[in-house]
């Protein structure tokens, strides 16, 4: 029988030999950042670079398609400009459509009209560039002058004396006719007369007087049915009188509107075929145009009554007059006059009436009213024939914007509508504007994951959107990238009235760009961030009274950037040094060591240490996360621990099934864990607990892995080395202290200054490795026990037990698994148990 513990304690594990000769080394100094020579760049300033063009830095597919989109004259071929915040993507293809524009021809002005036939549906007429200025201006020196002139030409005295011969014959005849109706009555015993427009008869006696109700009571019989009889005659008469004179009305009417026809023809002939002429030019909407002065024509014909001379008390025909003439108005909605080339408007607030269009109203003894006149224009008619820019997320803030949209795009015609007037507690006159063709092409512009969303969501609206701008957010520096970066430097200091930055500060903010790109071979494409920098480095600069930006301004500008918003990382910081959370920085321990975690601020990011701990204990149920259990991980996470899972068997397969229990926890963390850069600590934090190796504290591991060990990039490597020095840094650097990195991020890293001093003389450590193996020994001080680590199986002794080697890490993993094993065998059937034993 084995009384014994199942699995020795690790006080009583062989002393760990020395460290392998073959050990990873630290980076050195100038591994760990990039710095650019100011004399590589070729200028002393950005005074010298400010005549030169501003080119697309690093986005020369983008500027490709953006140039292809733009000059492709094809329906549904609008732009989709992709990218984030920031890279310039807004700006440069503005600056795009502008260069396109300018060699277009501009597009022809729209004049809303009077619709004669139908006033509640105003024409639409497009004119060319500067026309509809013109033909406003012409109609309303046309309305001056019909006010003008005709009165004084129905004043003239041959048209008076024509019209008073017209009048005379008329009454000439009409009053033979109504004599002979008077003395018809008279012959009847009435008396007939003329009062308001109206014929009145009267019944009188043989001496002419008119006979009362009492005398005609006192009459006979027979002399009341004579007087009856004359009257029906008599009615009679009137009707046939009445029959007379109206055509003698309607003839001296016509005949009255046909001098004054005659009267003014000659003066609208004149005017109208001046206004004809004006427009000299033949263009799509001439018929229509004509078509419209021919209907003003008639309209002014029709209504000469009210340019008659008369009492200037007289409101009601004044207004009448007013209202008549307001007809003749043009509202020029799109003015092309003053425009070169075709037009670019960046829409910023497409709202319902910005964006299409709208028609105002006024209260009128509360009813809602409004006419041709109040018709107004919005982004998409004034783009007619150019470009216009939209943000996809404005659009889609507005359901009733993005179906109005959705709906232009499969037409291609506009019609101007107001909304709101449907739900208004007041009656509203109707008004339906003629429906417009608009050519105009869309540049819309939103992220990736808006695009992909939208052809998801709305197939047939982003069909319209055929050619893709997509805008990287980092590009592959180069010398021309660099110079390029200091020509947005140039141009920047010239559009703001900023101070020229030296070579020296441009060089700085292109190693900022690396950093920002995690990447020293690449510069990020966030020039929004470089902008920002440039306008903060400059006020810094003009407070010492410089007059050039230097690199020490630029740094200055960084490190107080920094300093704005790094509040939540001094306040972590203080509670590491406080005790509040625990982080040990030196000697060893089994089972525990410093993971490496970013917090992201959304405009800030630092690293954070975080404690990864591991306990294994024998059992059936395998590894545990204990995130996972209480909700506190994400699915990048949980994947990691899987695959982690997945590599620890693989290594001990000879050994399956494993009778293990093991638990991971970071320790003290209570907003959660995402992502997958902790999976070589929580291996590590495993294998420690089963080997009952310590791990050293001042070492803190970042990275990924693989199914098969080897160590995959992570991000946010920069900042979790700078949290870690710095927690280190606090507490006193002792020479040992440092950060496991994987290898593959050698190329991410662009650390600061005060890390990199640090690392040049001995304080601080940054190890890479491509493999788990290379930093369990680092970390041990144990070699790891295999010749090959990325054998995708262990190797094995004849009797069929893993072949690790002795003493080595695997090795005492192993044996620490066989007791597993036989624990839990003991526990399962511990009469057997002491049986065989």
């Amino acid at each position: 029988m084995h009384d014994a513990a199942p699995f020795p304690p690790p006080s009583d594990r062989a002393p760990p030999p020395a460290p392998a000769a073959t050990a990873v080394q630290p980076l050195p100094v100038d591994a760990l950042r990039l710095r650019i020579d100011p004399a590589s760049l070729g200028f002393a300033d950005t005074t010298e670079l400010q005549h030169e063009p501003l080119p697309w830095i690093g986005q020369e597919r983008a500027q490709t398609a953006a140039r292809f989109g733009l000059a492709l004259d094809q329906p549904h071929t609008h732009l989709f400009v992709l990218g984030d915040v920031g890279t310039g993507r807004s700006t440069l293809l503005e600056q795009e459509m502008r260069a396109v524009a300018a060699t277009r021809p501009v597009p022809p002005d729209l004049c809303y009209l009077h619709h004669f036939a139908a006033p509640e549906r105003p024409r639409a007429l497009r004119l060319p560039a500067g026309q509809g200025r013109a033909l406003r201006q012409r109609m309303v020196e046309f309305c001056r002058t019909l006010q003008a002139e005709i009165p004084k030409r129905l004043s003239e005295p041959g048209i008076k004396a024509a019209l008073s011969a017209l009048e005379k014959r008329y009454s000439d005849r009409e009053t033979e006719a109504f004599a002979q109706l008077a003395a018809f009555a008279r012959e009847r015993h009435f008396a007939l007369r003329r009062e308001g427009g109206q014929l009145i008869f009267t019944l009188i006696d043989e001496r002419g007087e008119p006979l009362t109700a009492e005398d005609m009571a006192a009459l006979p019989p027979e002399q009341r049915r004579a007087y009856d009889d004359g009257e029906r005659e008599l009615r009679a008469e009137i009707l046939r009188f009445l029959e007379l004179t109206a055509p003698l009305e309607r003839e001296l009417r016509e005949g009255v509107a046909a001098l004054r026809r005659q009267a003014v023809q000659p003066l609208l002939d004149r005017e109208l075929d001046a206004i004809r002429q004006s427009l000299r030019k033949q263009f799509k909407d001439t018929r229509k145009l004509g078509q419209w002065l021919d209907a003003v024509e008639q309209d002014v014909l029709d209504a000469l009554d009210l340019f008659e001379p008369r009492d200037e008390d007289d409101e009601e025909r004044r207004d009448a007059l007013e209202r008549r003439l307001a007809r003749y108005r043009v509202n020029l909605v799109v003015d092309n006059a003053d425009t070169q080339g075709a037009p670019v408007i960046i829409e910023n607030n497409p709202l319902y009436r910005p964006l299409f269009g709208s028609i105002e109203y006024q209260t009128d003894n509360d009813v809602l009213v409004t006419d041709f006149s109040r018709i107004r224009a919005g982004s998409l008619l004034r783009a007619h024939g150019g470009f216009l820019m939209l943000h996809l997320r404005d659009l889609l803030a507005d359901e009733l914007v993005w179906e109005k949209l959705r709906r232009f795009l499969r037409s291609g015609r506009l019609q101007i509508e107001e909304p709101g007037t449907m739900f208004s507690a007041l009656a509203t006159t109707s008004l339906e504007p003629e429906a417009v063709d608009v050519d105009v092409k869309l540049v819309l512009i939103g992220t990736h994951a808006q695009f992909y969303a939208l052809q998801e969501g709305d197939p047939e609206f982003a069909r319209h959107f055929r050619i893709q701008v997509d805008f990287a957010d980092s590009f592959r520096a180069s010398d021309a990238t660099r110079r390029a970066t200091g020509i947005f430097v140039a141009h920047t200091t010239a559009r703001l009235g900023l101070p020229p930055f030296g070579a020296a500060a441009v060089a700085r903010l292109i190693e900022d760009s690396h950093r920002q790109a995690e990447d020293r071979t690449r510069q990020s494409a966030a020039f929004a961030r470089t902008e920002a920098l440039i306008i903060e480095a400059a006020a810094l600069a003009r407070q010492r009274g410089a007059r050039r930006v230097e690199a020490e301004d630029v740094s200055a500008a960084i490190a107080a950037r920094n300093r704005r918003h790094d509040y939540p990382d001094e306040r972590l910081r203080e509670a590491i040094a406080d005790g509040d959370r625990v982080v040990p920085l030196h000697g060893a321990r089994i089972g525990q060591l410093n993971g490496l975690s970013v917090i992201d601020l959304g405009d800030y990011r630092f690293g954070l240490p975080m404690r990864v701990a591991a306990r294994t204990v024998p059992g059936h149920e395998g590894l545990l996360n204990i995130e996972r259990e209480v909700g506190f991980s994400g699915p990048i996470h949980d994947k990691a621990v899987l695959v982690l899972h997945s590599y620890l068997s693989a290594l001990f397969a000879p050994l399956a099934p494993l009778a293990l229990s093991a638990a991971i926890v970071f320790e003290q963390e209570y907003a959660g864990i995402e992502g997958d850069s902790a999976s070589c600590a929580e291996f590590y934090a495993l294998l420690s607990a089963l080997a009952g190796l310590p791990l050293r504290q001042g070492v803190a591991v970042t990275g990924a892995i693989n199914p098969f060990g080897e160590v995959l990039p992570i991000g946010g490597v920069n900042e979790k080395i700078e949290g870690f020095y710095r927690v280190c840094a606090a507490a006193g650097l002792d020479g040992t202290q440092g950060v496991l990195i994987p290898a593959r991020n050698r190329r991410h890293l662009m650390l600061a200054d005060d890390v990199c001093e640090a690392v040049a003389a001995g304080r601080f450590h940054i190890w890479a490795i491509d493999h788990v193996a290379q930093g369990m020994t680092l970390l041990t001080g144990v070699p790891f026990g295999l010749d090959d680590p990325r054998a995708a199986t262990a190797p094995l002794h004849p009797d069929g037990t893993p072949a690790y080697a002795p003493g080595s890490v695997l090795d005492r993993a192993a044996e620490t698994l066989r007791a597993y094993r036989r624990a839990c065998l003991r526990a399962a059937n511990p009469r057997g148990w002491r049986g065989r034993h």
